[in-house]
């Protein structure tokens, strides 16, 4: 009996050591030392000795002689890999790959170091685009009439237009080395921002030519001659960039795209050359209808083996000047009465030159990559910057509504129900701006965050909905009613388009936050699955183990966090130390939940869509709390900010618990709850008193209404009224806030 617990406690020793740290020769010592100790103290001594020692060697002599290990062990874990592993299509695996991991990695991995947080520099505008935010942008928002933009003209003005050219508005990403403005990820967001609070018409007119374009995808893959042809005349507004991704029956699923180019020989200017024959058919195609150079993705096919052996080359981007012969803009979509120019782009056996493909030949085939790189620096400025527009706005709009409008002669907000309402506007406008500020920081470090733009594209344009919803309840009928003094009507009008664009919200939450982001932010995952599909035992064999090691011990970690409640995380200090502990305790529940349910799961996950985006929930919120952690950290802890701070990160935990506890509620076996949760859910919604802390906050800190003044246009229009209500409320100042326009067309 004494040889049968010795062989269970060898065994014991070897896993357990094997796989918290395994390099084998380390356990292989350990075990050696355990026998040894064993013999010397006499429990076990002639055969059951021998035994022990031959279970032994048996036991070590695989682990550490590698090619011996991956034929009697590796081989058979690589084959159950495989056969679990989803099938996935070579654009999908360039999807998975492309972009680059950041922050959100820390957080997935249960194991987010503050420190680095900490030392991180937050971008912050230069005095080059400080002026050009107090100076041009402010007059170019001083020249926007929304209501005759939206209502009247439903086009920007000819000399709004003709300034946003001058003036290099669409050439604000563009190297100054041809003729660029060369502004930080900071800058366009700031500019975004600001024209936003004014016009969203322009604020998507400036937006698009800096964010997903022919500009952007030139700037970073296109050949030299492309580089040196369209950058300057994109920089001076000489030509008006448009991009061709959604098809008709595609959708946001863009690699559905039935959009087809044949690699053939053509003639172009009198001459034959090699080119492609291209029929597409786009749309939803923003500035489409005012474009003179249109970027266009297609699936690229070469039947006769002009360029090689393989017949299916993938998707292709491709460039064409607006008076390119077969080249049609169709009649002007119209996206729920806002007029920023949108409409579709076809073509039928439309020929254009291999030259044409952005990045020349080499780029062939590689537009997937292309495209999901440039969108996640889309999805990283430019729609966290019109939510964050919506966040500031109403952050100073709804409060000043909330104190100049009475009802029964009180004050809006201190009824109960109004207060509830500025909390959330509050408590969201603040971590709307701590997610931008942090997300950019990272386009301005030249990193593609495709799981963080993921995120930020995703909840920003929730919570930017959540806030113009809030913000519409509070002013009641001054909200609904169209007009030039309603400053909320086309905004709520609008929300929808930035739900949808860029990839629909239903999507990003339920397929993309956590199906790229546990494989892109797991530490072994990645390479397991690149092992397998290049059928590389050697290198899955270099990973595995360690993969089982993190697995151990990530369990050890979330049990001892449930067992001690999390009390004894370490943490940084400060005014909102706890919160540090937190969510590093939900940081590595969700590391373990993640690790488990993949494992059980395996491919059948990519299936469970509601799983996936229950765990892309609590990534996401967990990455939102560490915004507003370090938002709130290089504000040098604010007094003034402290109510938005600890809102912000209630409202996230409390998130977070509740996406993990709905995910623990839908699976088969419940014991990850009893793990991470065994003495019940720590986290509670933001309480009544915190509600009426951050409305203090809103109406009584200067500081705090200074920070979001700082994003806005307030001199002119309705927020310049507002404003001056709220400082000298007079009866008379007063009813010009509240007067309801009075406005319909002649027809009705």
């Amino acid at each position: 009996m004494d040889v049968v617990w010795a062989i269970v406690s060898l065994l014991a020793i070897t896993v357990l050591v094997g796989l918290w740290y395994p390099r084998f020769w380390l356990w292989t010592i350990v075990s050696v030392l355990w026998l040894i100790a064993w013999q010397m103290h006499g429990t076990i001594s002639g055969v059951g000795a021998v035994l022990l020692w031959i279970f032994g060697v048996l036991t070590w002599v695989p682990m550490n002689i590698r090619p011996l290990r991956r034929v009697l062990i590796t081989r058979g874990m690589f084959a159950i890999f495989k056969r679990n592993l989803p099938k996935m299509s070579q654009t999908e695996a360039e999807a998975i790959s492309a972009g680059d991991t950041w922050w959100e990695k820390e957080v997935f991995q249960g194991r987010p170091n503050w420190k680095h947080l900490h030392e991180l520099k937050l971008s912050e505008l230069n005095d080059e685009e400080k002026l050009f935010l107090d100076n041009e942008t402010e007059t170019l928002c001083a020249m926007l009439d929304d209501w005759k933009i939206t209502h009247i003209d439903k086009d920007l003005s000819p000399e709004v237009w003709q300034y946003i050219k001058d003036k290099g508005f669409f050439g604000m990403v563009i190297a100054k080395q041809y003729g660029g403005k060369g502004f930080s990820a900071a800058a366009h967001s700031a500019v975004v921002m600001k024209i936003g609070t004014k016009s969203l018409t322009a604020a998507v007119t400036v937006m698009v030519p800096n964010s997903l374009g022919p500009g952007e995808l030139i700037y970073h893959y296109g050949t030299k001659e492309q580089k040196d042809h369209y950058l300057p005349r994109l920089a001076r507004g000489e030509e008006v960039p448009c991009f061709g991704l959604t098809s008709e029956a595609g959708g946001s699923d863009a690699t559905a795209m039935v959009d087809r180019g044949i690699v053939c020989r053509g003639e172009f200017n009198g001459q034959e050359v090699l080119g492609m024959r291209l029929t597409f058919s786009k749309r939803y195609i923003t500035l489409a209808p005012v474009a003179t150079l249109i970027g266009l993705a297609f699936k690229l096919s070469d039947p006769n083996h002009l360029l090689g052996d393989k017949e299916e080359l993938g998707i292709t981007l491709c460039l064409l000047p607006r008076n390119h012969p077969g080249l049609e803009i169709g009649r002007r979509h119209w996206p729920l009465d806002i007029p920023f120019m949108n409409g579709p782009i076809t073509g039928e056996n439309v020929f254009v030159p291999l030259d044409w493909v952005i990045g020349g030949k080499e780029m062939i085939g590689r537009g997937w990559m292309m495209l999901v790189e440039c969108l996640s620096i889309g999805r990283s400025i430019s729609l966290p910057a019109l939510s964050s527009a919506s966040g500031a706005v109403n952050f100073l709009a709804a409060s000043a509504y909330a104190v100049v409008r009475q009802q029964f002669k009180v004050p809006l907000y201190k009824f109960e129900g109004v207060e509830e309402k500025l909390a959330q506007i509050g408590g969201f406008a603040y971590l709307l701006d701590a997610c931008r500020r942090l997300t950019l920081t990272a386009v301005d470090q030249q990193i593609k965050p495709s799981v963080a733009s993921a995120i930020a594209k995703y909840h920003m344009t929730e919570m930017g909905r959540q806030v113009v919803n809030n913000s519409m309840d509070i002013h009641g009928g001054k909200g609904i009613m169209l007009g030039p003094h309603n400053y909320l009507g086309r905004a709520y009008q609008a929300t929808p388009v930035s739900i949808t664009v860029e990839g629909a919200n239903i999507l990003t939450r339920n397929l993309i936050i956590f199906g790229q982001g546990s494989i892109r932010c797991h530490p072994y995952i990645l390479q397991e699955m690149q092992a397998v599909m290049a059928n590389d035992l050697k290198e899955f064999d270099q990973v595995i183990y360690p993969h089982f090691g993190y697995i151990l011990s990530t369990i050890c970690r979330a049990a001892w966090n449930g067992l001690t409640a999390g009390k004894l995380i370490d943490r940084p200090a400060g005014k909102l130390s706890r919160y540090y502990r937190d969510v590093t305790r939900i940081s590595t529940a969700l590391a373990v939940s993640s690790e488990v349910i993949m494992l059980t799961l395996g491919g059948k996950l990519k299936r469970k869509e509601r799983i996936s985006a229950r765990l892309g929930d609590a990534l996401s919120y967990l990455y939102l709390a560490s915004a507003v952690l370090k938002h709130f950290h290089d504000h040098r802890q604010s007094e003034s900010e402290l109510p938005l701070a600890r809102w912000s990160l209630q409202h996230c935990l409390y998130q977070a618990q509740e996406a993990l506890v709905d995910t623990y509620e839908n699976l088969p076996s419940r014991w990850l709850r009893q793990l991470n949760f065994l003495w019940g859910k720590p986290f509670k919604k933001p309480s009544d008193r915190l509600d009426r802390e951050v409305v203090k906050a809103m109406l009584e800190q200067p500081s705090n209404r200074a920070w979001f003044a700082q994003y806005c246009h307030l001199s002119s229009g309705m927020m310049a009224t507002l404003q001056h209500a709220l400082d000298n409320p007079t009866s008379e100042n007063i009813q010009k806030v509240v007067a309801v326009d009075a406005f319909a067309p002649n027809n009705i």
